[in-house]
């Protein structure tokens, strides 16, 4: 049998390594967690010329210090599993940038091809490469191309199997970094005081420039193996050693420099590119939050101009004639069996799926803008409104994946540096709708609504956001009494977007969203017919109509009646849970749902709920993501407690003053 060979992706964050991975691996990937880990773990398989191939895209990190649970990720994985070849993606157009952690990988003498990505982008920047001069210079294979437009796969596939099957003994390294300079001294004193074996699987000169630096996970490996004895002799070593780390990095960039200096032409002075033409508006503290709502505007429009309408002719074909087919073709069935199939699984899951093409078109919409660059544009102009907080610019990151899911947007604040601004994040989250929540301001804004939707929902996720802000100056300043932060982050260069890259992604999310419907949504479907038929088989009367009753005056101060409480308490299971309780609870109408909705709802009630969805307690998951990434119940509990008095204080509020002014 023929043993798959390793090959490790890696690069820099927003250099198009996702992308570059989807290309070499189509539908093949599996998406999961690194072991131990709720970082997300992407592997493929690539078949070519008899070779299996196994591919992993690691998390991208800047360098292998182990500042961050991504950059530890990778830099054990490239070392502990040793894989037989790594291919370092580059953003050709931001060479200088990336080639620092090729020079990490170049001191660890690891089998190596580059991959230099968006070289499109680079030309038209003015930026020229010689990648011949640059392989001769490392002895590596580099490969130009540009995985928007699917320029240069084939070659680097070739790359790859010409390497695993006549792999070079190493890269050249005719000199390390600090020959010459005034660390060697001690760098080799050092290494005669450790062995391979002590600092194995890493080799002795890399262990030995990370002690240097201040690793402390090398630093605790290193100590915990070395003889008490020889620690004093490290110590002593290591002593008055505060500016190596500023030494070793200003070597690196000196040999970025020279790898710069022998590959790249200057570009052309003078001239503004495209990005920096459009980035004057984008950026702009006035103009770059017109262009911030124009934007979000239209994706709301397009998705529900395109998405509505298709979710209608499903529900209409899907749900509502599949209910009548049951209900009139399977006579034969126990009544009870019927409505089982027709109001639980069709009612609660089946009108969950007719929101595929809406959530398909977000996530199209939303990779759209991450695939072109201007995602982190949001980010840029967000901050300017975070520093009141106390966060700085990383924190913005995460709020921004929060519109596609609290739960990596959680994990995803491991990013941040300070624990106090990290925690604060964290809390603020929950605060930012979700696809899930946002299914439901869609399917209750286009019911209640109509053709104003579009304006409504796009004013609840501006309130949210606005009730976000507010809710973080008050546990900044009364609750943690942080600090102020300065925003440091890169800005990647505009380029043409992948389409069928987006369209990938797009249908992986939206598989996603399918598996979960099939499996929780499906058990909570159950659960709520199952509530809504016992005892006695009449929901006026049943224990699901008990309980709802029970929060029912709570619900009537902002309009909403038992069914509306008891679809909001099921969406702590999943945001998207609402609509399949609506699904179920109003399966037995003669009407449709969107009109027995509208029985249900005043245009002043259904604001309050929309209020009151977004802001409600998170979803389980999110939940449990929390106390992971705090460890801590008390702050996962204040979350809870936090929430849910602001979602009914702010909802009531609405309620009241919309009465006033909408009949």
């Amino acid at each position: 049998m023929i043993k798959p060979a390793i090959v490790a992706l890696a690069g820099s964050p927003n250099v198009g390594k996702s992308t570059v991975f989807n290309l070499l691996t189509g539908l093949s990937q599996h998406v999961g967690n690194w072991p131990g880990k709720t970082v997300e773990q992407k592997t493929g398989t690539l078949y070519r010329d008899g070779l299996i191939i196994n591919l992993v895209d690691l998390p991208g990190t800047y360098s292998l210090t182990a500042n961050s649970t991504e950059e530890l990720i990778a830099r054990d994985f490239l070392v502990r599993e040793q894989p037989d070849l790594v291919v370092a993606v580059l953003n050709a157009a931001s060479l200088q940038r990336n080639l620092y952690l090729v020079a990490e990988f170049v001191e660890l003498g690891i089998p190596m091809i580059l991959a230099l990505n968006m070289i499109d982008v680079a030309q038209q920047e003015g930026i020229r490469i010689n990648a011949q001069a640059l392989s001769s210079a490392l002895n590596v294979p580099v490969i130009p191309m540009s995985a928007a437009k699917n320029s240069g796969i084939r070659e680097l596939i070739d790359a790859i199997v010409a390497e695993l099957q006549h792999p070079r003994i190493k890269i050249q390294q005719t000199d390390h970094i600090e020959t010459d300079s005034e660390i060697e001294n001690i760098i080799k004193q050092i290494e005669a005081l450790l062995t391979d074996e002590l600092t194995n699987p890493y080799p002795k000169h890399w262990t030995v420039m990370k002690l240097l630096e201040g690793d402390q996970e090398i630093n605790k490996l290193i100590r915990n193996r070395l003889p008490v004895e020889k620690q004093k002799n490290l110590d002593s070593l290591l002593e008055n050693q505060e500016t190596s780390a500023i030494t070793i990095a200003t070597l690196r960039s000196q040999w970025v420099q020279n790898m710069i200096m022998i590959c790249q032409e200057k570009k052309s002075p003078g001239k503004a590119s495209l990005t920096e033409r459009f980035d004057r508006a984008a950026t702009h503290p006035v103009s770059g939050i017109i262009i911030l709502i124009a934007i979000m505007a239209l994706v709301f429009s397009l998705v529900y101009n395109i998405g509505v309408p298709l979710q209608h002719l499903l529900n209409s074909y899907l749900v509502e004639a599949g209910r009548k087919l049951i209900y009139t073709s399977f006579t034969f069935m126990p009544i009870l069996l019927q409505s089982f199939l027709a109001d639980a699984l069709l009612g609660g899951v089946g009108t969950v799926l007719t929101f595929i093409p809406i959530l398909f078109l977000f996530f199209f919409a939303w990779g759209f803008l991450e695939d072109v660059g201007y995602t982190a544009r949001v980010a840029f102009v967000a901050d300017r409104f975070m520093h009141p907080l106390g966060l700085h610019g990383k924190s913005v990151l995460p709020l921004v994946l929060g519109f596609g899911c609290n739960v990596p947007a959680v994990t995803g604040t491991r990013i941040i540096d300070s624990p106090r601004a990290r925690l604060l994040t964290i809390l603020l989250t929950p605060l930012i709708p979700c696809t899930g929540r946002m299914a439901v301001v869609t399917f209750t804004a286009a019911a209640i609504f109509g053709t104003r939707a579009t304006f409504v929902s796009l004013g609840i996720i501006i309130f949210s956001i606005l009730i976000m802000l507010i809710s973080g100056i008050v546990i900044n300043r009364a609750v943690l009494r942080g600090e102020k932060a300065i925003l440091i982050m890169e800005l990647p260069l505009y380029h043409i977007p992948h389409f069928k890259l987006i369209a990938l992604t797009s249908w992986q999310r939206t598989m996603g969203f399918i598996k979960r419907a099939g499996t929780v949504i499906l058990v909570a479907a159950v659960i709520i017919w199952l509530l809504s038929h016992f005892p006695g088989d009449n929901i006026e009367t049943s224990l699901l109509a008990q309980i709802g009753k029970g929060l029912e005056p709570i619900g009537r101060t902002m309009g909403l009646g038992w069914q509306m409480m008891v679809a909001l308490l099921a969406s702590f299971v999943a945001k998207e849970n609402t609509i399949a309780t609506l699904g179920v609870l109003l399966a037995g109408k003669d009407v449709g749902v969107y009109t027995a909705l509208q029985d249900l709802l005043t245009p002043a009630s259904a604001l309050a709920f929309l209020v009151l969805q977004v802001l409600f307690i998170p979803c389980v998951a999110t939940v449990s993501a929390i106390h992971q990434e705090t460890q801590s119940w008390k702050w996962t509990g204040f979350s809870l407690v936090f929430q849910l008095i602001l979602s009914f204080a702010v909802a009531f509020i609405v309620f009241k003053i919309a009465s006033l002014f909408i009949q």
